[in-house]
């Protein structure tokens, strides 16, 4: 992470993600993923409310029996609304985050995936919250004719290091 000012932080990762069948249209075997990433989390309050917009650009190497390149952008809005009953302590939680591949290896599913959620928050310590939500996925498939739809229960600690510091 590389906090550029208060309110934007640039970040670079790598992830080793493996896709295991699943679903009524399951791939043909398992798909393990290195990806590597870059992103901007930009965080500005606006009419009263936090917002967190995080830009994302991965670049995925997949290997097994589909070796392939492909770049995928990530656009993710989020904000938390305070419940006004429960003294700041419980918030609603709520984001989008949608999906797009691009590259010589991506013939017909362009649009990747979105992820809709809403979630019931509360701070658990100064710098920790607990979430539990419902997300909802559409996914397209690679041969662009078949959609997924995906339907989670999400159970979510966001924390700061250290951990629960005061």
């Amino acid at each position: 992470n590389y906090q550029v000012s208060k309110n934007v932080m640039l970040t670079g990762g790598y992830a080793f993600v493996e896709t295991y069948r699943y679903g009524d249209f399951p791939a043909r075997q398992r798909l393990p993923e290195n990806r590597i990433w870059q992103q901007a989390l930009i965080t500005p309050r606006f009419r009263g409310q936090d917002w967190q917009h995080r830009l994302r650009l991965e670049q995925r190497f997949f290997g097994g029996y589909a070796a392939r390149y492909e770049n995928r952008f990530r656009y993710l809005l989020r904000t938390s609304i305070p419940l006004p009953f429960a003294n700041r302590k419980y918030y609603l939680g709520l984001y989008d985050e949608i999906m797009y591949n691009f590259g010589r290896d991506v013939a017909f599913n362009v649009f990747d995936q979105n992820r809709a959620y809403v979630a019931l928050g509360r701070s658990i310590a100064r710098d920790t919250r607990l979430e539990i939500g419902f997300l909802e996925q559409p996914i397209q498939q690679r041969n662009g004719r078949v959609f997924e739809h995906n339907h989670t229960l999400q159970v979510a600690i966001y924390s700061k290091l250290p951990f629960g510091r005061r």
